[in-house]
């Protein structure tokens, strides 16, 4: 069985703040659901920026195996830092799990496919922010 530690943020991401106790609940019904042994989640800084927790996730010496983000949103928005956190989840031979969304990255190919819906909706995000469509001309 595959131990599973729980990463939740106290903070926004990707303009959306979910409550602790509801990112904790889709974790644990996930790992629940899939046959996973759930460990209780890793909660990061408040900080902007901060990804000193999920650095401790991943570099976690013992038998987990997987880290359970409520949502592949809570990665990092800088591309480079983004994409060198998940190198090293798989590097390790770790699963990242992101609940909300239903997806699995064990490999190369599923970071490679989690990356491209991740730059759409930040792209997205940036896109709707420069139109006001609410606005009466």
């Amino acid at each position: 069985m595959i131990k599973v530690r729980g990463y939740m943020f106290s903070r926004t991401f990707m303009g959306e703040r979910v409550p602790q106790h509801i990112q904790n609940n889709i974790i644990r019904n996930y790992c629940i659901q899939n046959g996973y042994h759930y460990m209780l989640s890793a909660v990061e800084y408040a900080m902007k920026d901060s990804y000193l927790i999920l650095s401790h996730v991943i570099n976690e010496k013992r038998e987990t195996k997987g880290i359970g983000f409520y949502s592949m949103f809570q990665l990092p928005e800088n591309d480079i830092t983004r994409l060198n956190l998940m190198k090293k989840i798989i590097k390790l031979k770790k699963v990242a799990f992101f609940c909300n969304e239903g997806f699995e990255m064990k490999n190369l190919k599923d970071l490679d496919r989690i990356n491209t819906i991740w730059l759409i909706k930040k792209n997205l995000n940036n896109s709707l922010k420069k139109f006001n469509f609410y606005k009466k001309q």
